[in-house]
């Protein structure tokens, strides 16, 4: 299903130079409570918006829900599995450890390979000579965690990115139940990484993200098990210099944050049980 509908941001954020305003950054913002009460808008909270990767908890939740003591997945390794990480050393070494679990290595993997975040991130120019593989890709966790549940699944590792396959159809009903959003009304797009990806209102989202700060009735503690293993490692989620580790780190354990491309960031709190989902309109 699609929706062509442009969205009505308003005016979030301005930029100033010499004292007057330059630049004017529009977006939307929705403010949700666990229970799907929305408490406060700003902007358009009902046209669907590419969710990118503030949606990787949602697709981590069937692996951890069903297989977490099977690959004896500790909370650093959860916590990876929903990183838009930036290619450092923990990062890359986890993803390999957790291939390995299931015989499989970076070969595998099927999100492409770019220089990592971690030069842009902390200012620093990539060296001449650098050699990465596709485990320094920031979204190598959330593949790596996609194969661990193919293998779950019994199904075949190649292809695992098909919307058919078996990995994406548990994905979409994962989706479809924290958004709270029939499967046959959810709109389907490739992210950046070439994996399956949604479309939801913002309002959707951030019910979504509030429902990681309590048990939930189809997943059991899962959702909330997911969203403090990434607020006790926001190192793993994120790396150095970036918002997602800033934010976790500001929130001192009752924050959980996922930034995804093009302007987009959920953020919920555990004591409050309601989250906010943002767009920024430029991205």
């Amino acid at each position: 299903m699609s929706d062509t509908r442009l969205p009505l941001h308003q005016p979030m954020a301005a930029t100033f130079r010499g004292g007057h305003p330059e630049n004017i950054h529009f977006g939307s913002l929705a403010l949700v409570n666990a229970s799907g009460q929305l408490l406060a808008q700003v902007g358009d909270v009902d046209t669907p918006i590419f969710t990118r990767s503030a949606l990787k908890p949602f697709q981590a939740m069937p692996l951890v829900a069903r297989w977490a003591d099977r690959f004896g997945l500790n909370d650093a390794d959860v916590a990876l599995l929903c990183a838009s990480h930036s290619g450092e050393a923990v990062h890359t070494e986890r993803a390999a450890d957790l291939l390995a679990r299931i015989g499989a290595g970076e070969r595998d993997l099927a999100c492409g390979c770019h220089v990592p975040f971690f030069y842009a991130a902390t200012g620093q120019t990539p060296p001449a000579d650098g050699r990465y593989t596709r485990l320094h890709h920031n979204c190598s966790g959330k593949h790596t965690g996609m194969l661990l549940m193919a293998n779950g699944l019994g199904a075949p590792l190649a292809g695992y990115l098909n919307v058919e396959h078996p990995v994406q159809q548990a994905i979409a009903d994962s989706v479809s139940h924290f958004a709270g959003i029939p499967r046959a009304q959810l709109i389907l797009g490739m992210d950046g990484c070439s994996a399956p990806n949604y479309a939801l209102p913002l309002r959707n989202l951030a019910w979504a993200a509030a429902r990681l700060t309590r048990p939930d009735a189809l997943s059991g503690e899962t959702p909330v098990r997911i969203a403090r293993a990434m607020s006790r490692h926001p190192e793993l989620v994120s790396g150095q210099g970036r918002n997602d580790l800033i934010l976790m780190q500001a929130g001192q354990g009752d924050w959980v944050s996922k930034v995804g491309a093009d302007g987009v960031q959920i953020l919920a709190s555990f004591s409050r049980q309601m989250a906010i989902a943002a767009k920024c309109s430029d991205g």
